[in-house]
Formats: C-alpha cells, sequence, structure tokens
C-alpha cells in the first residue's frame, strides 16, 4: 500500500522543517520538505500530499509582524503555469487536504484567512495572533484541555495533552465579543490552556500568552485545517519532556505500564489515520 504523503513547507526563516519532517516519517507519512518557492515553480506539487504542513520558526524574522510576509508572499504571487498560489492552497482545502499550522505556520494561516474561517469564509482575516500579554517571548511546557465537540481531525480522542510553547506573539485575539461568541458557537476551538484541574485559565503562565478564552489551537468549520501555537513535533516521545524520569518513576511504583509516546505523537497520527482511509 502506498503511504500517504505529506508536505512539509520551509524557506525565509521557518526552522522547524527537519523536526516536523521527522514527526511526519514516525507516524507512518512519506514526507516531503519543500521551499515556497518550488510550489511557485510545481503548481499541482500540492495536490499530491494528503497532508502540508506549515511549521515554526520566524519567517520573515518576524519584521512585519509574524507570517505577515510569508502570508503576504503566498497570497499574492502567481505560480508557474500563472495561477495564484493562494487560490491553489484554497482549492487544495476543498479538495479535502489536511493542513496543519504551528506556532508561526498557524500565525500564517490566520493571516491567510485559511482559519477559522467561520461561516466558510476563506481568505478573510477574521482573528489575529497578538503580542504576549507579558510583552516577551514565552519558551515553556504548558498544559492543554481539549475541546471535545470540536470536529478538528488533529484532535479526535485526546482530552488533556501537554505540549511546548515557544512564541512573542501568541496571544488570540478578536476584534469584539460578537465575533468570539460565534467562534464558540460554531465549534472552532480545538485547544484551550488549562491549570492542573483541566479548566481553562486565564492565569499566567499556565495561559503563557493571554488568549482570550484560553485559546490555544483553532479549526476550520471542516475539521481539516487545524492551527495552534503550541509545537506538537518536540512533543512525540516521552524523552522530549523535561520531567520524564519523574514520569518514568511514578510509572514504575504504581506498575503502569509507560507509553514512550509524547503527546504531539497523536495529533500527527490522527492526520495520518485520516489520510490513510481516505486515500488523500
Amino acid at each position: 500500500m502506498t503511504k500517504p504523503r505529506a508536505l512539509v513547507l520551509t524557506g525565509y526563516g521557518i526552522n522547524c522543517d527537519y523536526e516536523t519532517t521527522q514527526a511526519c516519517e514516525t507516524v507512518g507519512f512519506s514526507a516531503d520538505r519543500l521551499h515556497l518557492n518550488d510550489v511557485f515553480e510545481k503548481p499541482g506539487a500540492l495536490f499530491e500530499y494528503g497532508l502540508v504542513v506549515f511549521p515554526g520558526g520566524f519567517s520573515y524574522g518576524d519584521d512585519l509582524g509574524s507570517g505577515v510576509a510569508y502570508s503576504s508572499k503566498i497570497r499574492f504571487s502567481d505560480s508557474g503555469n500563472g495561477d495564484r498560489l493562494f487560490d491553489m492552497f484554497m482549492d487544495y482545502v476543498q479538495r479535502d487536504g489536511l493542513v496543519l499550522g504551528i506556532c508561526n505556520g498557524f500565525q500564517i494561516l490566520v493571516r491567510l484567512g485559511m482559519l477559522p474561517a467561520m461561516e466558510y469564509g476563506y481568505g478573510t482575516q477574521q482573528v489575529t495572533l497578538a503580542p504576549n500579554r507579558e510583552g516577551y517571548f514565552i519558551n515553556r511546557w504548558v498544559e492543554l484541555v481539549v475541546q471535545q465537540d470540536s470536529p478538528s481531525i488533529f484532535t479526535r480522542g485526546l482530552r488533556r495533552i501537554r505540549l511546548p510553547v515557544r512564541h512573542g506573539e501568541g496571544r488570540f485575539i478578536l476584534p469584539d465579543e460578537e465575533l468570539l461568541q460565534k467562534l464558540e458557537r460554531n465549534r472552532h476551538v480545538a485547544l484551550r490552556y488549562c491549570d492542573a484541574d483541566g479548566k481553562a485559565t486565564q492565569t499566567f503562565p499556565r495561559n503563557p500568552n493571554g488568549s482570550q478564552n484560553a485559546i490555544a489551537g483553532i479549526c476550520d468549520p471542516t475539521g481539516r485545517v487545524f492551527g495552534l501555537m503550541p509545537h506538537p513535533e518536540a512533543a512525540m516521545t516521552l524523552y522530549h519532556f523535561p520531567d520524564w524520569m519523574a514520569i518514568k518513576e511514578r510509572a514504575i511504583r504504581s506498575g503502569e505500564t509507560l507509553s514512550t509516546t509524547g503527546d504531539g505523537h497523536a495529533i500527527f497520527k490522527n492526520a495520518f489515520e485520516y489520510a490513510l482511509r481516505t486515500g488523500s
């Protein structure tokens, strides 16, 4: 059986592409790293893949704001045959393709209007990811609670997970309360920052950036486009966790069987199983 294929975009300062490619391959994808310019030159390349990932990594140095320049390059550039690259990405989504945006990739998807696409309004920016409320770069592990009514393909079967964040502009905000309620009502929220009891929190540092309603990740109406600020590719194995020795010791003392896969593994695995099931 042919393996589902994953495309990991790179170029212009993205620096989590190798880890993300490895994460895709770990769960079963045949994964390729491809510079955005190569997508320009090969207009049909997108449609060869069941998953397209926008990784993290400070594209264009965040000089104009996180994800601004990279998303503008996609929105306003023509492909090798004269088609608009942005239209190609929109077509890819309409063809049941999976799209994952991590950190800077999430920021890019938001600015492209691929997320949250409330009421299927693809192409129009509806939310933003602003500078962290504390005013500085945050690099720490956070606990997350999964929104059980979310249609997100990537978070199916998950309840509580732990992933690292590392960003300076991750505060999820909307321009008014009405839009926030619409986002909630239409089940776009997939992940929230939570406290030790698993309850969504606005308290720093468990909510590291001050995001409204503790929102850490969202999806489009189909659940096939997903963006999150935490890094699942950096939590693929137990040994990525800073306290893995303590976790292992607790399991030994309690007689539990210890899984060596990390919480990020399940996010990529869900994508792989969907691509395998749908033949994409």
